[in-house]
């Protein structure tokens, strides 16, 4: 991908719309067989939610007590330590509490809740004891620890006995809550039918209930159930809401309606409502941690830094929080760090042996260092505990897409949906990466699957928006080659593209010593939004391109405005990927992948690929950029707005200095490796002999050698910037000649300064107006051969170079002016006359043919030129249809007609 990160764009306006019309509907309490659900239309909103968020109902029974009976001002107290996160002082009132006659049975439930809030499981069940035989109530909460530690059989026979109590020997929400957990239970094990019985009872304990009877704790019982039973019918997502809501308000200082309901929001894609929810709770406990691990998972969902730091501060609340070890497995899983993923997947086990998100993010672990057998073992011990659920592969499907493994995450959301074909999870993720292959027709299917059963999800809704736009494209062909262009475009864009395509297609197999399976596909789009739902199936991404192996998506240059990107560059840099791609099986790590592309792209041509400005340098000083062993880190989570494309031009300083250190033959003897699943520890010790931090250390030093005369410029009166502020001071005040010092002295001090700015601008525009035509002409070939977007500077080089008599370099600035913006018929005519004047007839057929695609005003007389030039070009076929085209327009055009004639009489082949 070029020129941001697809991570960044989760969050937008629609995920923020999702579910906050549930909030305002209240229906009545009579309700059909159909249970609390209405009939509004659904909302549309984002994509797949963080993999497998464990579903929060088997933690009800450790929730608050809800509508509870007036307790002793002691048991108030406790309450109020444990919701303001005073967890010592809570333990130690619960624990007093206890012993006492009068209070002990809501003592012993709240310092289970207690202990088990903080971790302390064990202790949870020590104290639950022999209380829990003689109390369903207890039991209930017992129940809850045991299912927190993956302890199944304990936590049935728990719910069984709080079930067999019947109505007389426990509280209504005591019953609720075991029988959510044991329809969980039943379902997780593959008894769908008998949980779900379980589950649909509890609207008809809602519709029969009086307004006040269910207590709080009631309520979110059947919250949950009902968001349980939402598989099915998507609509009772709303009724869960609904549930939790009333919840909060029949016991307002209460956390776990909030925590349910953030829950439910984030699961639903709606990340904004999601991070409220949990941000109130954390007002009142900042150290509460399931509100933290929330709020990790919401930037995480957001793609913000900081997610694993979050995470980490509810771990030290709850050291045994598996969610949050879940979650910093993703995290370094998306930071390509296999090793540190499997290991905090494994720590995450050990405390729940069956977690769903543990299991998963270690297969990904495994997956991803090319550990097949790992991988299968996780996927078994899956199976085995949820021998009916598409989850663990499903889950693993979209971690080897973020890895981009499009093939791989095929192949396992085919084999998820074989476990169960209900997960719309899985029929989502198989459409996405379906068209990533570039199979559009497979991938509506699945898509529309999906969308039936998830219409939350705007991913799904948007990418079929956008299947169904595909009509309006057209494919051209080269010999390695698909590419899909808009059908306004197509014209004017394919003869560009195809040119440079093939170009970096065999300069890249040159090099590399290898080819592509197939033929590439190039799609180009020429709105942003379209590009964007193509590569996330959401609008917002700040990405230019992408690449998904052998098939490539970019915006085309209609998509941003003029000098905002190059269209060329972007264009070989995504080519590169699919080299690279394909070189190691898709197990190239991002940093080096992107340094790579940017390393390719300044081989192309003069000026391409990143440079620096002083936002670059100021970050180098500053010791923020992410060292090289973390360098993934700061593209996928960058810590400060610029770091993405910082971490780009970084990144290709890194393949830089290997080359000068080692060598080429080094890069593709690191591709292989990683090809053979190796690490990058391994490979940095097999292919550059040396240990990943002592190359941090090497490398830093290298980098600030590079650019220590940039640093030393960018310092005090005499730096960079304050010169070229004194040379702006100077050219008001009349003093040309010390305005061009100062700059001179900037730009000797850093003359890879690059973007607005720099001092070769200025530069060039003050030996203008002189009339210093040469040194004009010098500075705007700096500028341009390090500031790949400006457009203007191009076209003034090349009149410069013109009036110089330099016509190739004319040509060459207006073809660099092309790869920015060639929507100008003015540039493309220039174009043409001068590869005409150079006798290079093909160039010049290409320019006659952009100019023909704009819509000239004299139409007849462009199709002529270009009849001309394919004379020239020895297309002697291909320039009578043009010649002919002319005079279909203008009957009487008398040059027209002399060609015509010419090449109907069979006459040479030139003019």
């Amino acid at each position: 991908m070029r020129g941001g990160t697809a991570r960044g764009a989760r969050g937008a306006r629609g995920v923020q719309r999702a579910l906050r019309v549930l909030r305002v509907p209240r229906v009545p309490r009579a309700r059909a067989a159909r249970g609390m659900a209405w009939s509004t239309e659904a909302p549309l909103a984002p994509r797949l939610a963080p993999a497998a968020i464990a579903l929060p109902a088997l933690l009800l029974a450790l929730a608050s007590p809800a509508c509870a009976q007036k307790a002793a001002p002691t048991v108030e107290a406790a309450e109020a330590a444990l919701r303001e996160g005073r967890y010592d002082e809570a333990i130690d009132l619960f624990r007093a509490l206890a012993r006492r006659p009068e209070t002990a049975g809501p003592a012993t439930k709240g310092l289970v809740r207690a202990l088990a809030e903080v971790g302390r499981y064990d202790e949870a069940v020590e104290a639950a004891g022999a209380g829990a035989e003689a109390s369903p109530e207890l039991a209930a909460t017992l129940g809850g620890v045991h299912m927190l530690r993956g302890e199944r059989e304990a936590a049935e026979r728990a719910f069984r006995r709080v079930l067999e109590a019947g109505d007389g020997g426990t509280t209504l929400s005591a019953r609720l809550t075991a029988q959510l957990g044991l329809a969980e239970l039943l379902d997780a094990r593959g008894e769908r039918d008998a949980a779900r019985r379980l589950l649909e009872s509890f609207i008809d304990v809602y519709n029969r209930s009086t307004p006040g009877a269910l207590g709080a704790e009631g309520l979110l019982a059947v919250g949950s159930a009902v968001r349980l039973l939402g598989v099915d019918d998507p609509q009772l997502f709303k009724d869960a809401l609904r549930a939790y809501d009333e919840a909060a308000a029949a016991d307002p200082a209460a956390h776990e309606p909030r925590l349910l309901a953030g829950e439910l929001f984030l699961e639903k894609y709606n990340s904004a409502d999601a991070r409220r929810s949990f941000e109130e709770v954390l007002a009142v406990n900042p150290r509460h941690p399931r509100a933290l691990l929330g709020l990790a998972r919401v930037m995480e969902f957001d793609g913000e830094p900081g997610a694993g730091d979050v995470a980490r501060r509810a771990l030290e609340t709850n050291p045994n929080l598996v969610g949050a070890r879940a979650l910093l497995a993703r995290l370094r899983l998306a930071s390509d760090d296999p090793e540190g993923a499997a290991e905090e997947a494994e720590r995450a086990l050990a405390g729940d042996p069956t977690s769903l998100e543990a299991l998963a993010a270690l297969a990904g672990a495994r997956r991803l260092a090319g550990d097949d057998a790992g991988f299968e073992a996780a996927v078994r011990r899956a199976a085995e505990l949820y021998p009916r659920s598409a989850e663990p592969l499903a889950s693993v499907a979209e971690l080897s897409a973020q890895n981009r493994d499009y093939r791989g995450a095929v192949e396992l959301a085919r084999r998820a949906l074989e476990r169960d074909p209900r997960s719309w999870r899985a029929h989502g993720t198989l459409g996405i990466n379906l068209l990533r292959l570039g199979r559009p027709d497979e991938a509506r299917s699945s898509l529309e699957t999906a969308f039936r059963g998830d219409p939350y999800n705007v991913w799904y809704k948007n990418t079929l928006d956008l299947l169904d736009r595909l009509g309006e494209f057209v494919e051209r062909r080269s010999e390695h080659f698909v590419f899909v262009l808009h059908r306004d475009e197509a014209a004017l864009l394919g003869p560009y593209v195809e040119a440079l395509a093939e170009e970096a297609y065999a300069a890249l197999a040159e090099r590399y010593g290898t080819r592509p399976a197939g033929a590439i596909r190039v799609e180009v789009y020429p709105r942003h939004a379209d590009f964007s739902v193509r590569t996330l199936g959401l609008v917002g991404l700040g990405a230019l391109g992408v690449a998904f192996g052998d098939v490539l998506a970019m915006d085309s240059p209609a998509a941003r405005g003029r000098g905002e990107f190059n269209w060329g560059s972007t264009l070989w840099h995504e080519i590169a990927h699919a080299f690279h791609l394909g070189v190691t099986g898709h197990r190239i790590p991002r940093w080096f992948a992107e340094g790579l592309a940017v390393r390719e792209e300044r081989r192309a041509r003069e000026g391409w690929g990143a440079d620096p400005d002083p936002g670059f340098l100021a970050a180098l000083a500053a010791g923020r950029l992410a060292p090289v062993s973390r360098l993934s880190d700061g593209i996928v989570r960058p810590s400060y707005p610029e770091q993405v494309m910082h971490s780009y031009y970084q990144a290709s300083l890194v393949v830089e200095m290997i080359e000068a250190e080692h060598g080429f033959e080094a890069i593709p003897a690191m591709l292989r490796a990683y090809a053979r699943g190796a690490g990058s520890e391994a490979v940095f010790r097999e292919v550059l002999g040396t240990e990943p931090e002592a190359f941090d250390a090497r490398f830093d030093a290298w980098l600030r050698r590079r650019f220590a005369a940039a640093l030393d410029g960018m310092r005090g009166a005499d730096g960079v910037v304050a010169r070229i502020e004194r040379a702006r001071s100077k050219l008001e005040a009349g003093d040309v000649a010390a305005a061009i010092a100062e700059l001179e002295g900037a730009a000797a001090a850093f003359p890879d300064f690059a973007g607005p700015g720099s001092p070769w601008a200025l530069l060039a525009r003050i030996h203008a107006e002189r009339g210093d035509l040469e040194r004009a002409a010098e500075a705007l070939a700096r500028w341009t051969s390090i500031d790949e977007n400006a457009y203007d500077a191009h076209l003034e080089l090349a009149a410069l170079r013109e009036r110089l008599g330099d016509r190739r370099g004319a040509a060459a600035a207006l073809e660099g002016a092309v790869w920015i913006h060639p929507y100008d018929p003015a540039l493309h005519e220039r174009l043409a006359g001068l590869y005409e004047a150079l006798g290079e007839p093909g160039a010049a057929v290409r320019a006659r043919r952009a100019i023909l695609a704009l819509g000239p005003v004299d139409r007849a007389g462009a199709h002529y030129r270009l009849a001309l030039a394919l004379l020239a070009a020895g297309d002697r076929a291909e320039a009578r249809r043009e010649v002919l085209r002319a005079l279909e327009i203008a009957p009487a055009f008398a040059e027209a007609q002399e060609l015509l004639l010419e090449l109907a009489g069979g006459q040479g082949g030139g003019r």
